[in-house]
């Protein structure tokens, strides 16, 4: 069975996978943590956490796939680039997760995993798989970090002591049955906190615990709604995502520049678009930039309603056309996160524009947001 371990790892590795791992069929160890989480609330928008059948599928990974014996674990490296200083620190410009600079990773990993599931049956064809790529219902951290794909540090991210946290993980779940890799020693997080002190929304109640209500990937991704008020000064300029507690992790220093070509940006706006540029953004402008993007998930309104909140941010008076004009906007929720931007950038043509949409709007929310 070893000799099949290596093997495995080396079908992986030739699928451009960076790391591998093996995990008996389980409930994760960390369940009772995740089922406190959800009693408390936490998930917020993300219902799926907390439906019935997903807690129980948590619980017996044998409702998944009948007969499951082994759970393979595998990361992809996605992109530790540094931004240039000078793009970096412009707030006229949105930030997006790194993890987005590229293409869809589930557009990359999934076939890769079929592939790697297909010669797992071509050992037996009476084995049988599931392939989930941030998809499952499984606590997939807990299940890498047991197969020995890293450690979980206090930001809650799976961390592998040699390249850090910039990977994305995706699982095969089969009825054969593999031996375990546990991990080796592991180093842990020890006094270090700047994960915790770096969140601008205080996101972390306590170290290794995550209130997503509170985080700027949460409320910039999951969030379909209105952003609460006393959060959106503290986003800065990020449009989706956020990579905070990360980027201050001592352990990504030993980070490198991702092999997959898909995950490289084409160019500086596809790491830090121009505000003005995503205000501007039409339905078929959107579809066309982001077809081949993560971001695609969001779809327009949502991201507009981010860039809203970053142009409120960033304060100026450049915006004040492409806010006016998101006033028109059908979504109600779009059109309220642009009154708000123009209230925070104050100018004179904004208070105009305010005063024009008072006469008009109708919806309760949206006049909220134009009152200030």
């Amino acid at each position: 069975m070893s000799d099949l371990i290596t093997e495995l790892r080396a079908r992986a590795t030739a699928l451009g996978f960076n790391s591998v791992g093996v995990s008996f069929a389980a409930p994760a160890y960390r369940l009772d943590a995740y089922l406190r989480w959800v009693e408390d609330g936490r998930h917020g928008e993300m219902g799926y956490m907390a439906r019935p059948d997903r807690v129980e599928r948590r619980r017996n990974p044998q409702i998944i796939l009948s007969g499951l014996q082994s759970i393979i674990s595998v990361g992809l490296s996605y992109s530790s680039w540094q931004i240039p200083p000078y793009i970096a620190g412009d707030p006229s410009r949105g930030r997006i997760s790194n993890y987005a600079w590229g293409v869809d990773y589930h557009d990359v990993m999934s076939p890769r995993l079929e592939e790697l599931a297909a010669w797992l049956r071509g050992l037996d064809p009476g084995i049988k798989s599931r392939v989930y790529v941030d998809t499952g219902a499984v606590l997939e951290r807990d299940h890498a970090e047991t197969a020995g794909l890293g450690f979980t540090g206090k930001n809650t991210m799976l961390i592998a002591p040699r390249s850090g946290s910039w990977f994305f993980l995706g699982e095969i779940l089969t009825t054969l049955a593999l031996p375990p890799t546990p991990p080796a020693a592991m180093p842990s997080c020890g006094s270090c906190h700047r994960c915790l002190d770096a969140c601008p929304t205080s996101a972390f109640p306590a170290p290794y615990e995550l209130d997503p209500r509170r985080c700027i990937s949460y409320l910039t991704i999951e969030l379909k709604g209105w952003i609460p008020r006393d959060l959106r000064p503290l986003m800065g300029n990020w449009i989706y995502g956020c990579d905070i507690c990360q980027a201050v992790c001592p352990f990504n220093r030993f980070a490198e520049p991702p092999l997959e070509p898909g995950f490289q940006p084409a160019d500086i706006d596809s790491i830090m678009p121009p505000l003005l540029d995503i205000l501007a953004m039409d339905e078929a402008d959107f579809d066309e930039r982001f077809r081949d993007s993560p971001i695609k998930r969001i779809k327009r309104s949502r991201l507009l309603r981010n860039a809203c909140v970053a142009a409120g941010n960033w304060g100026d008076k450049s915006a004040v056309p492409a806010l006016a004009k998101l006033l028109q906007d059908p979504d109600p929720i779009l059109r309220g996160h642009a009154a708000w931007a123009l209230h925070q950038v104050g100018a004179p043509q904004a208070q105009a524009v305010i005063a024009g949409a008072l006469n008009t709007e109708q919806d309760d929310l949206v006049l909220q947001e134009l009152i200030g």
